[in-house]
């Protein structure tokens, strides 16, 4: 029996740059990888070990100064290139040069019987730190009472790209990576789907079918129709090939360090799917896969909602999933600029003809099309965000510092990636994601 949700609110963006057939899955080797602590948000990195130690996949790099035993492991074995630092010594990324050598062995006797054991695993395996919390949107403390476990078992977002089907194997490490998750909440496992003959009906969780645009990808919005986050109360969020991986190191013992990339975006000669190290270099994933058309390009690890901007010669970033290469629009002469009413430009607003191309596929660039104002507009948010709180009025309640207004306003429930959408609704350009991951950081200090 499974669980129906159906969302109304939210947007499909209709972009160029699809894989035509993510059943083909290219392999690319990589020289190096890197690890960003800054991806694993909530942890300050310790380092354990230094530049020129030999490693192994799955070994420790560095854990968490608060909390010792939530680790963070290499993907790959070979040799620490470097440890590249910033401002005070901040640790930026940890680069691993990819030699020969072995993948750290773990014990999994009685994971799937004792909890501590279960918790144990995750923590050592550095899956722990692939996870998150509601509320702040952090990796879970592992000292927290979770109430329930959410996983999200499909992508919504902009030209992400989802298991078709599953091996048998893949299914065997689904039910034991449930199992395991299971022992660690008193409450439920919710898996989430988009399509039930992909993700078949999983022993141990509850299955949670998702019809409706985005974000009904986001574990938000799936936490918001099941069962909202209140005051004191915590819950775990991960992705699909988060719990493959548990799945799989439960019945092996060894943290898999491989990931699939989907290479999208209108800039893209061939959209494709690439199987790589996780944190391969961005040149290695693309391996000139980038149109030759004179225009400067905005290479995205991630999708164009939530990615990070990075550059050729950068790595891949956490969750490892998608790479996006749009125009970047700074060499664009266009008449009369962001007023334009040419039926290529992407829009919301019915001022534009292309609000009205349903079908079109759009080429959109990275410019921002005006500068950043007040809000002077009211309820865009609201259209949407399938979520049961008031947007704006949350934004105004972080922008102000109001504690009191945050929590009865709902910002226990909420995550920046939340926010992606109305962020790119808005018509005052603000940057809500920036704001609402401020906001979260200020209530975690003032509280905790």
């Amino acid at each position: 029996m499974s669980i129906g949700i159906k969302v109304k609110k939210g947007l499909d963006l209709h972009l160029e740059g699809a894989v035509a057939d993510p059943r083909h899955i290219a392999s690319r080797p990589t020289a190096t990888v890197a690890v960003t602590p800054d991806d694993f948000v909530g942890l300050v990195p310790k380092m354990d070990v230094r530049e020129g130690d030999s490693v192994k996949a799955g070994q420790p790099l560095f854990h968490d100064k608060t909390h010792p035993e939530i680790k963070v492991v290499s993907p790959a074995a070979g040799t620490v290139k470097a440890v590249v630092r910033g401002e005070r010594r901040k640790i930026i990324r940890v680069i691993i040069e990819v030699g020969s050598g072995d993948s750290v062995k773990l014990s999994t006797e009685g994971v799937l019987s004792d909890s501590a054991k279960a918790r144990n695993l995750l923590l050592e395996s550095g899956l722990w730190a692939m996870t998150t919390q509601r509320p702040y949107a952090i990796v879970t403390d592992p000292d927290a009472e979770l109430r329930d476990i959410f996983v999200s078992g499909f992508d919504s977002a902009p030209l992400a790209e989802n298991i078709t089907s599953l091996t048998d194997e893949q299914r065997r490490s689904l039910e034991a990576g449930v199992s395991l998750l299971g022992l660690l909440t008193k409450g439920k496992v919710y898996v989430s789907r988009r399509d039930a003959s992909a993700i078949p009906d999983i022993k141990g969780a509850e299955m949670v079918d998702v019809a409706g645009p985005h974000p009904s990808g986001n574990a938000g919005t799936l936490i918001a129709a099941i069962r909202p986050v209140n005051k004191g109360e915590t819950v775990m969020c991960l992705d699909l090939p988060t719990l493959l991986r548990i799945g799989a190191t439960v019945l092996t013992g060894i943290v898999p360090s491989t990931t699939i990339v989907a290479v999208t975006g209108s800039e893209v000669k061939e959209p494709e799917m690439v199987e790589c190290h996780i944190g391969a270099e961005i040149s290695a994933v693309l391996n000139g896969n980038i149109k030759s058309d004179g225009r400067n390009h905005r290479i995205i690890s991630g999708n164009v909602l939530t990615g990070v901007a990075v550059g050729k010669d950068d790595y891949l970033r956490f969750p490892y999933r998608q790479i996006t290469v749009i125009p970047e629009g700074d060499d664009v002469d266009e008449f009369m600029g962001w007023a334009s009413l040419s039926p290529s430009k992407m829009s919301l607003s019915p001022s534009f003809p292309g609000h009205f191309l349903r079908r079109k596929l759009f080429r959109p660039d990275a410019r921002l099309q005006g500068g950043r104002r007040a809000m002077i507009m009211s309820g865009e948010y609201d259209k949407v965000m399938p979520m049961d709180i008031l947007p704006e009025y949350l934004i105004k309640a972080i922008l102000s510092r109001d504690i009191d207004r945050m929590e009865q306003l709902g910002i226990y429930e909420v995550a920046p990636e939340d926010f992606a959408l109305a962020e790119y609704a808005d018509t005052s350009k603000l940057e809500l994601q920036k704001i609402v991951r401020e906001g979260l950081d200020y209530m975690r200090k003032e509280l905790e």
